[in-house]
């Protein structure tokens, strides 16, 4: 018999990830009624192509010395890798980087574990706001952390000032934001951005210990009309980027993204090195090399997002129409909707009877909404409404 296993990790085993157990229970009526008849909205997965170079490059490189190209990179990746990532960021934001402050990881999963592995002390509080992506809460307290979860200004899902100052503590060690935001697709303007770094610098005066701010950024070029993303390390100093080029260059499988201490962060090299400790304990080093030196090659490059733009435009008028009430998504993929009742997850599994996948809001910190993942083919959302329909005839919308 083995011994005795961790409470923990058997409690995150069983738990399940609502969007992967969605995601598997669409895959199975899809074998079971074709996939043309179910309508999955489930899964953040992207559906246009990578731009050509990632094909174009990956057919050179596969051309090369094959022991010299699938070898080992250094731990924090190829530095050519760093030194494209840091021009490209330079070029764009005047972020002030060089190749020795960029981390390279297996996507923005892989940075966020290292970078909260690296700061955290046991007891240590995160604060995100809600909506967020329930894996922040594994990640936090994988590394000993308590997450604290402060809930949106709900006319527009932006910085609720009052809550956030009231979740701030001598135990927050780091706060997470998300924008564009994963459910939700809203981006956090530049007036919340600002007043959060005001309270967290005054909280770091109070305490004497600056919170770090980790920006998860993994939708930062998928935005509409024009949104401003603003670059936060020029905001608050001890920020934090956790990137993945997943969803700008539709490559999810490939797993490779950055970790980026900003130029202004104090004692950053000690930060750094705990960075590194932090991928070292946890295995998370030599991203795919392949996949480096593609990245290298393409950087600046980005999928076709207009599909994603034109999705939104037809789902939100649709739903709006049939009567349902949705956030205004400004970026990312995503749309999340208003339950027509309070239990978000019992209206999606009456939604499950018309073979719509949506995926409540509970496990992102906000009841009574569910989430709607648009980045599908745009004859899937025509389709689905006739079942979006009959839904709302249910609740009489």
């Amino acid at each position: 018999m083995p011994g005795k296993l961790p409470e923990q990790t058997l409690a995150w085993g069983r738990s399940r990830s609502c969007i992967r157990e969605l995601s598997e229970y669409a895959a199975r009526r899809k074998a079971e009624i074709g996939a043309e008849n179910v309508f999955d909205f489930s899964l953040g997965n992207p559906s246009v192509p990578a731009p050509d170079c990632v094909n174009e490059a990956t057919a050179e490189l596969l051309k090369l010395d094959s022991v010299s190209l699938h070898g080992y990179t250094t731990a924090a990746g190829l530095l050519s890798l760093r030194e494209a990532i840091a021009e490209n960021l330079n070029e764009r934001f005047d972020a002030r980087l060089s190749a020795d402050r960029l981390y390279v990881t297996c996507g923005a999963a892989a940075s966020l574990a290292i970078s909260l592995r690296a700061v955290l002390l046991p007891g240590d509080e995160v604060v995100v706001l809600a909506p967020f992506f329930p894996e922040y809460r594994v990640f936090a307290e994988a590394s000993g952390g308590v997450l604290k979860v402060v809930p949106p200004r709900a006319r527009d899902f932006q910085l609720d000032e009052r809550a956030f100052a009231a979740a701030l503590s001598e135990k927050t060690k780091a706060v997470i934001v998300n924008s564009p935001n994963n459910p939700s697709g809203v981006v956090l303007s530049r007036e919340s951005l600002e007043r959060m770094a005001a309270l967290l610098r005054r909280c770091g005066e109070e305490t004497g210990s600056a919170p770090f701010l980790i920006c998860d950024e993994p939708y930062r070029e998928l935005v509409y009309g024009g949104v401003e993303v603003p670059y936060v390390p020029a905001l608050y100093e001890n920020t934090i980027v956790c990137y993945s080029f997943s969803k700008s260059m539709s490559i999810p499988g490939e797993r490779i993204g950055y970790i980026a201490l900003g130029a202004d962060m104090e004692s950053w090299r000690e930060v750094y090195a705990a960075v590194m400790g932090a991928g070292r304990a946890l295995g998370y080093v030599n991203p795919p090399s392949l996949f480096q030196r593609v990245v290298e090659r393409c950087i600046g490059h980005t999928a076709d997002v207009s599909t994603y733009r034109e999705n939104r435009d037809l789902l939100c008028s649709s739903l709006r129409e049939l009567g349902f009430e949705c956030v205004e998504p400004q970026g990312a993929f995503y749309l999340f909707m208003r339950s027509p009742e309070p239990d978000a997850k019992a209206f999606s599994e009456r939604a499950k009877r018309y073979e719509l996948m949506l995926v409540p809001g509970d496990d992102f910190g906000c009841p009574g909404y569910v989430r709607i993942a648009y980045c599908v083919p745009g004859r899937q959302i025509e389709r689905s409404r006739d079942a979006f329909a009959l839904l709302a005839k249910e609740y009489s919308l």
